[in-house]
């Protein structure tokens, strides 16, 4: 226990020379700081009375880390995962959320994560002697693996939501085909499917009927909406759409065969993941099944030949 205990006071100490020598080098405000109050709108209120909506369960500890979440932004950004992409990943997600709260998540993953190396750490001090780099080393290890797991949930969820809309699509298609096709405008049909439907493609529909009541063309909205996603299939549908909007061309037709394109895609999808299985199921037949096939079918032999010699 003396190891773990040195261990945790060490990095305690580290952390606070951490803190004093970041203080330190922040401590003088810059001109643009010095200038700001002066030629900026001053807010009505005092900004601690301003409401901010929290996207973690803590969020008390959110406020309290965002200065934290700036200054760490680029050792983050060196990770990998840059702003430009986060913000990407985010519009592909449909989530409201900013930047800067994603990187208080992943600041947080990143603590949760040297809490879980430092208790690993004193557990394997405890049991066998550690040195004390070695240990160090494990639990920034743990630190940066809970920042890039944040990172990668990230960009799993946001294929997981595009993979969701291509599978919607076809039926959203052929719903609003049927509503044009009895004699509902554009913006009807659309909002017609928006209360009948539910989903992830339903949801960007809304918002484009969103921008459309703003003032913006519906055209643009549906623009927008192609913008806001990486599915060829979905951007190529709102693209018709607008396109369709635009030239006058028949919108019916338009979306039945939009409908057909998009089955014709989820169906050559499904056809090349069914071909990449039957090469993954190949691993277990070749290194597991075989081998033990051939054990079996070797040992007779070599069991009658050890007794013969």
């Amino acid at each position: 226990m003396n190891l773990a205990a040195g261990v945790t006071a060490g990095l305690l100490l580290g952390t606070g020379l951490c803190l004093i020598l970041h203080l330190l080098a922040h401590r003088r405000p810059s001109l643009v700081d010095r200038v700001a109050p002066y030629v900026r709108e001053r807010p009505r209120t005092s900004r601690l009375l301003t409401e901010r909506a929290a996207h973690t369960p803590f969020p008390t500890v959110e406020r309290l880390l965002v200065p934290v979440a700036r200054d760490a932004a680029g050792v983050l950004e060196r990770l990998g995962s840059t702003s430009a992409s986060v913000r990407r990943r985010l519009q592909l997600l449909g989530s409201p959320m900013s930047v800067e709260q994603f990187r208080i998540e992943q600041l947080m993953w990143a603590v949760l994560g040297l809490a879980i190396g430092l208790v690993l750490t004193v557990v394997l001090g405890s049991v066998r002697s550690l040195a004390l780099v070695p240990a160090i080393a494990l639990v920034l290890l743990f630190g940066a693996a809970g920042a890039l797991a944040r990172d990668w949930r990230l960009g799993e969820q946001a294929r997981s939501r595009q993979s969701r809309m291509a599978t919607e699509l076809p039926d959203v298609a052929e719903l609003l085909s049927l509503a044009v096709a009895a004699g509902e405008g554009p913006i009807g049909a659309l909002e017609r499917v928006s209360r009948t439907a539910r989903g992830e493609l339903t949801a960007d529909v809304r918002a484009a009927l969103a921008d459309a009541r703003s003032g913006i063309p519906l055209s643009e909205a549906l623009e927008r909406m192609a913008a806001r996603t990486d599915e060829p299939s979905v951007a190529r549908f709102a693209e018709g759409v607008s396109t369709a909007l635009e030239r006058g061309t028949p919108l019916a037709d338009v979306l039945r065969a939009q409908a057909q394109d998009a089955r014709d895609a989820g169906r050559r999808a499904l056809l090349e993941s069914g071909g990449r299985k039957e090469v993954t199921m190949m691993i277990p037949i070749v290194f597991l099944v075989l081998p033990t096939t051939i054990v079996f079918a070797l040992f007779p032999g070599l069991a009658v030949l050890e007794l013969g010699l």
